[in-house]
């Protein structure tokens, strides 16, 4: 078994909203950074932890985590449509695995994803389908969260299976930083967004035109500093990426939902992505270094951008 890990923020506005110039090649220039390097380690099977934006999974039903045995990328703002060539017998293995480490993880036979789960793929190789593909599935969006050391321990049942494995397994964690978007919370919802969260899969091409302009006008208004929603907080994903770079886990149970909210915005509950890959990671082998590592707080995108390999 060799295994590396990737963990990268995404964004609905990346190639739709207009980054300043030395901005965009800085970010091209860390992606080609890291494309390089997973095609020199050329996986043979990828693990992906990434949340969901009411697209795939909604209040009618709403699990802490998931493991997809098959799935399905929505095409949300712009990205790839269709299905994952996801290896079902092993989704299948590793579900019951982490089942018997005491981990109560949901299972899907027909997962639908979004960005927030296929946009890394797309910046690796274009092509969703490209690599055999384990969807797993983590609440960043929605409230209740469990705590954070409760993520952390499912990621380490996934990389306590993963490494009893002989392949090259590259493991992907999508989301953060700090970013605090326009997502309806449910306690202040009006009604027609409640309808949204609870059960609103499959919008006309109309309605979800017109959910993703709001973002889009959001993030203009963001660049220009004129929406009314929290500020980045580059100090807050810096102390982040140290805290995933320090090769132990068990720091990252000191942050609460709470004071998440509070300090880095509602989204930033997307990086438990993050703590359960780097978690899996550090179970697999016992320890790891970053290998790269790159940040830019991005208005444009409304996000705290972050990168970082390990291995």
């Amino acid at each position: 078994m060799s295994i590396q890990l990737l963990a990268m923020s995404h964004s609905p506005l990346l190639g739709i909203a207009d980054a300043p110039a030395d901005v965009s090649a800085e970010l091209d220039e860390a992606f080609a950074t890291v494309r390089a390097a997973v095609d020199e380690f050329d996986p043979e099977l990828v693990v992906t932890f990434a949340p969901d934006h009411y697209n795939g999974f909604f209040y009618d039903l709403m699990p802490p985590y998931c493991i997809g045995y098959e799935a399905l990328g929505v095409g949300d703002y712009d990205s790839q449509a269709g299905p994952l060539d996801v290896p079902t017998g092993i989704s299948e293995e590793m579900a019951q695995f982490v089942i018997d480490r005491d981990v109560d993880i949901a299972i899907s036979r027909r997962m639908e994803i979004d960005h927030g789960a296929v946009q890394p793929l797309e910046v690796l190789w274009k092509d969703i389908a490209a690599k055999p593909t384990i969807p797993i599935y983590v609440n960043g969006v929605a409230r209740p969260f469990v705590p954070m050391r409760r993520v952390r321990r499912m990621g380490q049942a996934v990389g306590e299976f993963l490494a009893g494995r002989d392949e090259r397994i590259l493991l992907i964690a999508s989301g953060g930083l700090s970013h605090d978007p326009p997502v309806p919370q449910w306690a202040t919802a009006t009604d027609e967004q409640r309808a949204l969260l609870l059960a609103g899969r499959h919008p006309t091409e109309e309605a979800r035109n017109a959910r993703q302009q709001r973002v889009i006008d959001t993030a203009k208004k963001f660049a220009e500093g004129e929406a009314d929603i929290l500020d980045l907080n580059p100090e807050w994903d810096r102390g982040f990426m140290d805290a995933c770079a320090a090769s132990d886990p068990e720091r990252f149970d000191r942050y609460t939902a709470d004071e998440m909210d509070a300090e880095a915005g509602h989204s930033s509950h997307e990086v438990r992505s993050w703590v359960a890959a780097f978690s899996a990671l550090h179970a697999a082998t016992g320890g790891y270094r970053v290998t790269y590592e790159y940040y830019r707080p991005i208005r444009e995108f409304i996000a705290g951008f972050g990168i970082m390999s390990a291995r």
